[in-house]
């Protein structure tokens, strides 16, 4: 005799899957074995390559983020109030530039908004591209930067950059988030002359004095989570969800948080476009001791890298406490993240990782920004930054497709769109009391 059904099954047990679960009471099913997603932390010993998921009484382990640094910014007061409640934050005034390795160079980020720093020339000749902007000629996103930033901000940096950042699909793709690449244009103007006042989506940005974790954890404490369920399958004739394990759990509704084109997949669904594009994320995760040349930024954008990356974030920057309790307070250590993009689908085998690695830490010592090295720990984001084509209707499609098989998607990767940690959270919590209601 078959098992009754689930009234309701959520898939992921990120932010979004965590605030669902808590809403609606609906247990929540996590591949891994720890919550989170890319936002969880965790921990590696000096000199050590083993993943710990708590310091305990260690003084000599890094803090890292599975998905590099992620900040809250931006959020519903209401979602704020509940992260402040859960992991008291500070709020932190934004230190970012961009870093030109050729001539060894910052300039303030957002990079239109600090002409001056780029020499009278140059800061001429930009400015008037800017003040001249036309309408895009095209729908992608190369054309669009190009008609608002002009050539020589795009050869100096936008080019390079969104070709890195996006492997390659910014000639493609459609522009989207316009709020991260800002165009104020009083700002620009006082820019050439002077230093601009911060600007762009995280000016400020919040994080948990006891890290990301302290976030997590509450949120996970107060959710019925089952890690350590991988899902194989959704069978749609038998509605049940089969498991990596074999085992097969009867439902009658589904909430994924997954990335929609994995949902679509385990569906075994079609969608008359082609899946929109999407790119993965190799972050490398080191810790070092500090190099003369260290900036005290919390992060750096690359027009161009030796090993192909496009930023290095700086957690040590941000908080002392992903340095080991040892180097605390001392301006002996840092601890960092390196980003570089890869086209859905490619991964790098661990030989090329291992090159990578190694090429990277090179860079990074050249430029004076580490020493020794006591740390570097590779992490996959499979699906990092989603993307759309001009005029694509496949995310719209995927969600239909599934919506007619009683599966709804929630949060920033199964609705295939940018937004940060509160939104998903507000996005989960939504989603969780829509579905207590219909109960």
């Amino acid at each position: 005799m078959p098992s009754p059904s689930l009234p309701t099954v959520i898939l992921g047990g990120g932010v979004t899957g965590l605030a669902a679960g808590i809403a609606s009471g609906c247990p929540v099913f996590e591949s891994e074995a720890f919550p989170g997603g890319i936002c969880a932390s965790y921990y590696v010993r000096r000199g050590s390559n083993e993943r710990l998921p708590a310091p305990g009484k260690l003084d000599d382990a890094y803090r890292f983020e599975h998905g590099g640094g992620h900040w809250i910014f931006g959020g519903h007061p209401d979602v704020l109030s509940i992260v402040e409640q859960l992991a008291p934050c500070e709020r932190v005034a934004r230190r970012s530039s961009v870093w030109f390795p050729a001539d060894g160079r910052r300039v303030g980020f957002p990079l239109q908004h600090h002409l001056h720093q780029l020499g009278p020339k140059i800061a001429a000749s930009a400015l008037a591209e800017i003040l001249s902007a036309r309408e895009a000629d095209g729908a992608t996103m190369s054309a669009w930067l190009d008609a608002q930033f002009g050539p020589t901000l795009g050869e100096l940096f936008f080019r390079p950059f969104h070709d890195a950042y996006t492997a390659g699909l910014w000639r493609e793709i459609a522009p989207q988030d316009g709020y991260k690449t800002p165009l104020d244009l009083a700002q620009v103007r006082r820019g050439a002359r002077e230093p601009a006042a911060p600007a762009g989506y995280n000016a400020t940005f919040l994080y948990p004095r006891a890290g990301l974790d302290a976030l997590i954890r509450p949120l996970a404490a107060q959710a019925d989570l089952r890690c350590g369920h991988r899902v194989e399958r959704i069978d749609l004739a038998r509605r049940e969800i089969v498991f990596a394990t074999g085992a097969a759990l009867p439902y009658r509704r589904v909430l994924s948080t997954l990335p929609l084109n994995r949902t679509i997949e385990l569906a075994g669904l079609a969608t008359r476009s082609a899946a929109a594009p999407h790119t993965s994320v190799l972050v490398l995760n080191i810790g070092a001791r500090r190099g003369p040349h260290c900036p005290p930024d919390h992060w750096l954008y690359l027009p161009r890298s030796a090993s192909g990356f496009h930023r290095v974030g700086f957690y040590s920057n941000v908080a002392e406490h992903f340095l080991p309790a040892a180097d605390r307070g001392r301006d002996s250590a840092t601890c960092l993240y390196v980003e570089r993009s890869f086209r859905g689908g490619e991964r790098p085998d661990a030989a090329a990782i291992a090159r990578y690695s190694a090429g990277v830490v090179q860079e990074l010592q050249d430029w004076g920004f580490v020493g020794a090295v006591d740390v570097v720990d590779p992490s996959w984001v499979d699906v990092a930054y989603t993307w759309n084509r001009p005029g694509s209707a496949w995310v719209s499609e995927a969600t239909a497709a599934l919506a007619g098989h009683d599966i709804r998607v929630a949060g920033r990767y199964a609705r295939w769109n940018f937004q940060g940690i509160t939104d998903s959270l507000r996005d989960g919590f939504l989603a969780g009391q829509a579905l207590r209601m219909s109960m």
